[in-house]
This record gives structure tokens, sequence and C-alpha cells, in this order.
């Protein structure tokens, strides 16, 4: 682990409008990042109730018959899922809580969290918006189809990404994350 990160692992949130490209954007800088040594886990925010399980499985027979929590697990994985207590409801899990099962992790990228007080960059495409809605200095760049004139309420000096300059975004994600580093080709 780097040394630098003191075990402490750091948070950097890909934000935007539903349907904007994160889950897309996020798959394409993972390789990018672990391929620079960085042992990344993710994040993701459902505004709705998910499902885990599908019908037919074991462990959703057992939640079927009434289990709160279930664990899957082989030699190389596993899964938990517990359902939130009552009382837990209506105070939403933060990623710090969620962070400590990736006790490994360097980085943990958010999906969502646009709103957060995290680190991010927010997509904008075209055919979903033109607004930026991610506000305050906590938004470090946007990544978008659109002419940098063309985005809505563009902070003044938030530098502009297209959708497919994926390594140059890695790049920025890493200097912002590492400033002092002088090579953000191998972080480790």
């Amino acid at each position: 682990m780097n040394k630098r990160l003191e075990k402490k692992s750091l948070f950097y949130a890909v934000s935007g409008v539903k349907n904007s490209g994160k889950t897309t954007l996020i798959t394409k800088l993972l390789p990018i990042l672990t391929g620079r040594g960085l042992k990344v886990a993710t994040i993701k925010h459902d505004g709705h109730d998910f499902q885990t399980d599908v019908p037919g499985t074991d462990t959703f027979a057992h939640f079927q018959a009434g289990a709160y929590g279930t664990v899957v697990f082989s030699e190389h994985k596993f899964m938990v899922v517990k359902k939130q207590p009552e009382e837990a409801r209506a105070e939403q899990m933060t990623p710090e809580q969620l962070a400590s099962w990736f006790p490994e992790a360097d980085l943990i990228l958010l999906e969502g969290f646009k709103d957060s007080g995290y680190p991010k960059v927010e997509l904008i495409r075209g055919a979903n918006s033109s607004d930026c809605v991610c506000r305050g200095r906590n938004l470090r760049a946007v990544v978008t189809d659109l002419a940098p004139g063309a985005v809505k309420g563009l902070p003044e000096g938030v530098p502009v990404f297209g959708l497919e300059d994926v390594e140059s975004i890695a790049e920025f994600i890493l200097k912002d994350l590492f400033p002092l580093s002088g090579n953000t080709k191998e972080i480790i």
C-alpha cells in the first residue's frame, strides 16, 4: 500500500444526472488506475431499492424465509447482503462507513454523490442536460460531449474534458489526489 496514504482510503466522486455516463466512465478509469498500482474499490449510491439477488438462488430463498442478512462466499470473493434495521433507514450509511469493507483500498471511486463534499468530476451529456449541477470548490472538472461554452453554470476555472479523454481524466484525478507526486504513471 502507498505509504503516503497511511492506510486511509481516498474518495473521489464521479457525479452527474441519471444516465450521464457515470458507470461507463468509472469502468474506463478502473483499468488505468489499477494499472498505476492503486487498489481501487467503488461505492455506488442507488436511490431506489436495488435487488441483490434473483429468484432461484439459495441466498434469495434465505431472504424470502426471513433472514435479515446473508453471506455467499467462495475462495476468491464474497458478497454480504444485509437489510438495514428500521431505525437506521432514516440515516443513510456514509462512504466512510462502507469503506470499512475495503481496508486495503488506496482509492474509492464514488458513483453519484453530486451534493457531497467529496472531490468530484461531473459528467454532462448533451442528450440529457447541459447544466452543471455540482457546485462548490469540490467540483474539480467536468467531462462532457458539449463545447465548454455550451455547459450552463460551469464555474470559472473548472477544466473540461471530452468523454473519450479517459487517460487525461485519470491523470487529472491522480494529480488532484497526489499533488506532490512528480510521477503519476506509477503512484505506488
